[in-house]
């Protein structure tokens, strides 16, 4: 298996560094990483839950995407300029409030589309809270 071009501390560093510090707390943290996959862990704060007290929609693509960007980075470096050209999100049932995971796997990678699938849980990466579809565009 190859090694990742960025490990889950380089990627961890991408957060701190290349994104504003205000949103530093909508993106989570990178607990595992290898050569085209990213698990991030997010807890989730009071402006991200919805009426119901349930996580809101937004915040779950929000983290999906993160969590792609984060994966393309492992096998194309720090591209910071690769930006999302797709998102396809499946909501499979309701989110409480708690820990949620975001697990993005690459399925295909071309010269300058990447493809990735990733699944959302709360702990349990058989129960699924949502299911998204990632394209991201490389400069």
């Amino acid at each position: 298996m190859t090694a990742p071009l960025l490990d889950r501390h380089a990627l961890n560093r991408v957060l701190e560094e290349d994104f504003p510090p205000e949103s530093r707390q909508n993106l989570g943290e990178v607990i595992n990483a290898g050569a085209g996959s990213v698990r991030l862990k997010l807890e989730p704060r009071p402006w991200m839950v919805r009426p119901g007290e349930l996580i809101s929609g937004p915040t779950q693509m929000g983290m999906a995407d993160v969590a792609a960007f984060l994966a393309v980075l492992t096998v194309a470096g720090r591209v910071t300029k690769a930006v999302t050209h797709t998102l396809t999100m499946n909501f499979l049932r309701a989110c409480p409030i708690g820990d949620l995971y975001a697990d993005a796997r690459l399925l295909r990678q071309g010269r300058r589309i990447i493809v990735c699938n990733v699944h959302i849980h709360q702990g349990d990466p058989d129960r699924l809270v949502a299911q998204a579809s990632v394209g991201y565009s490389l400069p």
